[in-house]
């Protein structure tokens, strides 16, 4: 897959309705061959599906509650059948895969055959190389992610940027060839120096996601809630808002609340 991102041209079809297709691995990399930026967001609400299908080749739906449940089925599997042409990563849950290998094995496994997505993402190097490896051999395709790993934030203690000192830049640099190797297809480098990740980048072949890991990868990841401005607390160094959905959400609710005391709402013509 990274010779076919590096020196080929593919075409994609449309996923089949309510079901995947084969080309959702040549959707991603054709992107990354067309443009010179993959961009990719994060989504975890299906209402907003329809319109990231438009624009954005590759959906992860992550926040580690991926098996979270709408009625009987799991949320993940209702947004991947409303997606036709994205593709969907799912974020393996904390603790699903740490353990041993036949578990992780196992737990993929489940993932897949419960959501129906097209790949899963694991955070972590050396120490879960060999869950990846097994995982891969039973052919369900791995994402890496390393840098600031969000269900390691225990063991850091702090959201902070990552591999900042020399020993754990090459730990991270080892880390990405590892992946790599094993046979992962891209990698999600998260909040590490531009210049570290830039050096990833231009030794793998494979494709190198960023977020708050600067402009020299080859793809941006955002969290959809985040670059709308619907979580008005948070703001990191590498996020840009494009709205500020917060404040429209604030002044919307605010003005309904006001009408329904004012006995404005609802009028004549809002009524049967």
């Amino acid at each position: 897959l990274g010779d076919v991102y590096k020196r080929q041209q593919l075409g994609h079809a449309p996923r089949e309705a309510g079901g995947k297709t084969d080309d959702a691995f040549v959707m991603l990399f054709e992107e990354l061959i067309i443009y010179p930026r993959l961009a990719v967001k994060t989504v975890d609400i299906r209402k907003r599906i329809e319109l990231y299908d438009i624009f954005i080749p590759r959906l992860v739906f992550g926040k580690h509650d991926n098996m979270l449940r709408l009625g009987t089925r799991p949320l993940v599997e209702i947004i991947v059948r409303g997606v036709k042409l994205a593709m969907v990563v799912v974020d393996m849950p904390f603790g699903s895969y740490q353990g041993n290998e036949m578990e992780g094995l196992a737990s993929a496994i489940r993932i897949m055959k419960e959501s129906h997505a097209d790949a899963l993402k694991l955070e972590g190097g050396e120490e879960i190389i060999g869950t990846v490896k097994r995982i891969l051999s039973a052919g369900i395709p791995i994402m890496g992610h390393l840098g600031l790993m969000p269900q390691s934030i225990n063991k850091y203690g702090t959201y902070t940027v990552r591999a900042k000192d020399d020993s754990e830049a090459e730990k991270l640099i080892r880390d990405a060839h590892l992946l790599e190797e094993a046979g992962c297809f891209a990698i999600v480098l998260e909040k590490i120096p531009a210049a570290l990740a830039e050096r990833v980048a231009s030794e793998l072949t494979i494709p190198i996601i960023g977020i708050g890991a600067g402009g020299g990868v080859d793809g941006q990841v955002l969290v959809v809630q985040d670059m709308l401005g619907m979580n008005n607390g948070f703001r990191p160094r590498f996020l840009r808002r494009y709205a500020d959905l917060h404040t429209v959400m604030t002044d919307a609710i605010s003005h309904y609340i006001s009408d329904v005391k004012n006995l404005d709402f609802p009028n004549e013509k809002e009524q049967y």
